[in-house]
């Protein structure tokens, strides 16, 4: 299977390519078109490709951690000791983290290169690859820094996916099963269905998965690429259980959950959310909640009733007029902004749900 999808509006143009065993061949007809090529590879990824001259390798050992004032500047520094240049293009080969680093990296160094991103994990193929939000950390929170700044091309090769634990491979089911419970009635009735399959690395159904998930981002991307809709298009409705997701992940320091284990349980407290307040019908969150247990996803942590989470839930960039904004869902397949909940009122609802 070959697929080709795109980012389109007036201004931009980013392909998406799904294949496999073609990230050699990538790179090298890159290099072909390009005076320099400087490709930023996770320290655990293998790659093996003609190394032209004009290719130079960068190795970074990754996770949270690299996504930090640190780890900005010393990727910057390295590729300007190196003689990067603005005839010059940067390819990310790695996971989400790198990603983000990159794409912040490239946005900035020399006021913007053109860049190219090869996600190898499916959590980066189905999600932080696609749409051009890059940044990094801080102390106040996630992904508080950074720009929107739309990588050239992005190949999703299948083949990576081989090597990965299955831990993995449910952190990035967790955001496709996201993208089908905001948008996708149809597509989340086909995941109940063949979601094991996926685990057991199916290539059919792996394909299917990441293309239909890529798809449903996209249609929010292309309808509100910066995020400043506030309506049911709005690119925060991929957001649904981040809220709560990236308080967990950044109380715990990035240490306890992998994001996709802190997204699964923000999306189960957000989804007990939407029902309390009348939305989400107790017949449909059961119905979620046991799909979750199927697949073996986290669902719940203790702190999630403690205070110490509400001053994490504060910093999220969604927030705006002293409101907790949430992406929640009202049925399965279609999700709404919320924007009426403050800080006490969250505080209220988490010791009920």
């Amino acid at each position: 299977m070959e697929s080709k999808l795109s980012i389109k509006n007036k201004r931009l143009k980013t392909s998406i390519l799904i294949k496999k065993n073609y990230i050699s061949k990538f790179i090298n007809n890159i290099a072909k078109k390009n005076e320099k090529v400087f490709c930023i590879i996770d320290n655990k990824i293998k790659v093996n490709f003609i190394k032209q001259s004009n290719i130079k390798i960068i190795s970074i050992k990754c996770g949270e951690k690299i996504k930090t004032f640190d780890g900005y500047r010393d990727l910057s520094e390295r590729l300007i000791k190196s003689n990067i240049n603005r005839r010059s293009v940067i390819v990310a080969i790695g996971g989400g983290t790198l990603g983000d680093l990159v794409g912040f990296v490239a946005s900035t160094i020399l006021r913007g290169l053109d860049f190219f991103l090869i996600p190898t994990t499916l959590l980066s193929q189905v999600d932080s690859s696609i749409g051009g939000k890059n940044g990094i950390n801080t102390i106040y929170g996630k992904n508080l820094l950074g720009t929107f700044y739309q990588p050239k091309e992005v190949l999703i090769d299948i083949s990576t996916l081989k090597s990965l634990p299955k831990k993995e491979i449910k952190s990035g089911y967790a955001e496709i099963i996201k993208h089908a419970l905001i948008k996708d009635y149809s597509f989340f009735c086909w995941l109940e269905e063949n979601a094991i399959k996926l685990f057991n690395l199916n290539n059919s159904i792996l394909e299917k998965a990441i293309y239909n998930s890529i798809k449903i981002k996209l249609f929010y991307v292309n309808k509100d690429e910066k995020e400043y809709l506030l309506n049911n298009k709005s690119r925060a409705m991929l957001n649904f259980g981040h809220t709560i997701g990236h308080a967990l992940e950044s109380h715990y320091n990035y240490k306890k959950f992998s994001h996709g284990e802190a997204i699964s349980i923000g999306m189960i407290t957000e989804a007990k959310i939407s029902n309390f307040l009348g939305f989400l019908s107790s017949d449909e969150l059961e119905r979620i909640i046991n799909h979750f247990k199927k697949c073996r996803l986290k669902i719940s942590d203790n702190i999630l009733k403690e205070k110490i989470l509400i001053n994490k839930l504060t910093k999220d960039k969604k927030n705006f007029l002293n409101r907790i904004n949430f992406s929640i869902i009202d049925r399965i397949g279609n999700s709404i902004f919320y924007t009426k909940l403050d800080k006490d009122k969250v505080y209220k609802i988490l010791q009920n749900i």
